[in-house]
């Protein structure tokens, strides 16, 4: 080993086949780096013994603000919440046919979808592993069904490889798992690995290459049928005179190493989507309403909040009727403030430089998401394709299908983007009408039924939401060492919380979590005083 190379060690090239293989040893480096724990979530709070007659305003009516004032007026507090919208719920929002909607700048969409079509322009999917928000939906008696996030038969499509044709995912994934398999057997086979692995591993490993790769007996992947039991054959397996299956082709190794082939195969290892996914029936906004129904007299529509000053006896939040402008203030012991940092950052807000340091450090995203009403479900009766999603490197980023109502004759609508960074910010600088057009365009290189098919469309730009100017707040590693504890520790009277309070920014098990240690602190500092 010359001086300078760093040493392959047994447990770097396990890690490295972890990575390839699957989700069990990226669980693990996820681990590694603090990021795959699972959630938090432990029941709610001991909030007993509440101060007789203890007011808390709570500001915003997301979920975060929703599960704080149900708690909380649970508990024996007197609750107000002040909500900016006409509606309750934030991002936990569903857009339906006639349902309108005006971004920054003044555009309008009114949703034309048949009536059972949605579109969740923020969360669309929960994790089995978010504990808190399956905890309210079972409390609430919110019905879930099954989100397919994986589905082997949708498409990956790059731009510059396979002649830019999309390609199915079970092809793309055998071909990549069987081209390293060989590869990595041929090195152990001249020696490459002896310092490695010892004999015994050796011989266990090939056998596992050989499997899992689906090599011959040579140790090559090649073109047959027993390959193409993995990834697809050209003519598949039937019955009478001409029922015997045909092998496939492979694809050429140069285009399965583009990189959105083993982003694709990452990205359905990550932690945060690995099955079983869920959704709510009807529209992931079922979860907001089914809050806001059990808070029928607190919550405050419409209300601007532009001022939020404390002192040591209680707090005091100045905001304004949206539709008369009239500005009224509110006055309480205690205020939960769950509004985005992103617009928290130019309120009035008394508390100190390191906290409003904190409120003014964290950018937001911007995503973009576009749904799309087809007249027929051609995924499903073109191409067998039932939920799931399809990648491209385009900036629409994927298509999702529908999970629900398999076979139904009549409309429906698929998630034509999920723009992420640049894409976001381009989309977001279109007009409603041009990125209909930028998804159809873009799609059709997946689907060439788009046009003929396509009925109407509609889309959230988030960084032109008015209430949110961004999708998610996006943390540094620097700006969270700095500015994290700061934010989340309550301050005099006010305690914050949002998906922005936790590590699972975007995620609205973030927003529970960081809900409930807010509402834990505020009555701690309740009872203690």
């Amino acid at each position: 080993m010359t001086t300078g190379q760093t040493a392959f060690t047994r447990r770097d090239m396990l890690r490295a086949i972890g990575l390839i293989a699957g989700a069990g040893a990226l669980y693990q480096a996820m681990t590694a780096l603090g990021h795959a724990a699972e959630s938090q979530f432990a029941g709610v709070p001991d909030l007993s013994g509440a101060p007789r007659g203890a007011r808390v305003v709570v500001l915003g009516a997301g979920l975060a603000g929703l599960l704080a004032a149900y708690e909380l007026e649970r508990a024996g507090y007197a609750v107000q919440v002040l909500e900016y919208q006409n509606r309750p719920g934030g991002r936990n929002w569903t857009l339906r046919g006639g349902d309108t909607y005006t971004e920054l700048g003044g555009a309008a969409q009114t949703v034309r979808f048949t009536a059972g079509n949605y579109l969740n322009p923020g969360p669309w999917r929960i994790s089995h592993h978010h504990r808190a928000i399956l905890h309210y939906c079972r409390a609430f008696n919110v019905r879930l069904e099954p989100f397919i996030q994986f589905n082997n038969n949708a498409f990956v499509h790059a731009t510059h490889a396979f002649d830019g044709r999309p390609q199915r995912y079970r092809d793309v994934a055998a071909d990549f798992h069987g081209n390293v398999a060989s590869l990595l057997a041929t090195a152990i086979n001249t020696g490459g690995l002896d310092h490695a692995v010892t004999q015994e591993d050796r011989e266990r490993l090939m056998e596992a290459l050989k499997g899992w790769g689906t090599l011959d007996d040579s140790l090559a992947y090649r073109k047959g049928l027993h390959v193409s039991g993995q990834r697809s054959y050209a003519r598949p397996p039937g019955a009478g005179a001409d029922g015997a299956p045909l092998p496939s082709d492979l694809l050429p190794f140069h285009d399965v190493l583009d990189p959105v082939v083993w982003k694709t195969m990452k990205f359905f290892t990550s932690y945060d989507m690995q099955p079983t996914m869920f959704q709510p029936v009807g529209g992931m906004d079922m979860i907001g309403k089914a809050f806001a129904s059990r808070l029928p007299h607190q919550i405050t529509l419409n209300a601007k909040v532009t001022a939020i000053a404390q002192d040591e006896k209680g707090v005091t939040v100045r905001w304004a009727d949206t539709r008369s402008a009239a500005v009224h203030e509110t006055t309480a012991d205690w205020c939960v403030c769950t509004l985005p940092l992103s617009i928290l950052s130019q309120v009035d807000i008394q508390v100190s430089a390191a906290k409003t340091a904190a409120i003014s450090a964290v950018p937001y995203a911007s995503h973009a998401k576009i749904g799309l009403e087809f007249r027929r479900r051609f995924w499903e009766e073109d191409e067998a394709i039932y939920g799931g999603i399809s990648f491209t490197d385009q900036e629409i980023a994927l298509v999702s299908y529908p999970n629900d109502n398999f076979h139904a004759s009549g409309p429906a609508v698929l998630l034509g983007a999920f723009a992420l960074g640049r894409g976001g910010f381009d989309l977001a600088g279109m007009t409603p009408e041009e990125r209909i057009e930028a998804a159809l365009k873009q799609g059709e290189k997946i689907h060439p039924q788009y046009r003929k098919e396509f009925m109407s469309g509609a889309s959230v730009a988030w960084s032109r939401v008015p209430w949110m100017l961004g999708c998610r707040a996006r943390w540094g590693e620097a700006d969270r060492a700095a500015h994290y504890q700061n934010l989340v520790a309550m301050e005099g009277r006010i305690v914050l919380a949002g998906d922005h309070a936790s590590y699972m920014a975007g995620w609205q098990e973030g927003a529970l979590l960081s809900s409930l240690d807010a509402i834990r602190q505020l009555h701690h500092r309740a009872t203690a005083a």
